[in-house]
């Protein structure tokens, strides 16, 4: 009966923890959704920037797959405040130059 109740009480708390998170999100002016896919976003941030360090010659399908994935890096981060990734600006900038790069050097060929 008491492992029953403790069990009922952990329950709530968890559902009580959600809700409170929910309502800090939409207090922040934010969707749940757009706040998720900040989340994935900046795992694939981080996933970028490291490729965009480390090679400097990319062929062609890389460089497709690079700026793919560094548009739905970009479109996340644009739909939350920048208060929420100032510490990833500098990722952010170098992954963006590296489109940038990218973009011009398809254009060009």
């Amino acid at each position: 009966m008491t492992l029953l109740a403790i069990i009922y009480i952990l329950v709530f708390l968890i559902f009580a923890l959600i809700a409170f998170a929910v309502m800090q999100i939409k207090m922040a002016g934010l969707n749940v959704k757009d706040f998720f896919t900040f989340i994935q976003a900046n795992e694939m941030l981080d996933k970028l920037y490291r490729f965009a360090v480390r090679y400097e010659k990319l062929t062609p399908m890389e460089q497709l797959i690079f700026l793919k994935e560094a548009e739905k890096v970009f479109n996340a981060y644009e739909k939350v405040p920048e208060v929420l990734w100032e510490d990833e600006y500098q990722k952010y900038m170098e992954v963006l130059n590296k489109y940038k790069d990218i973009k011009v050097l398809r254009w060009v060929s």
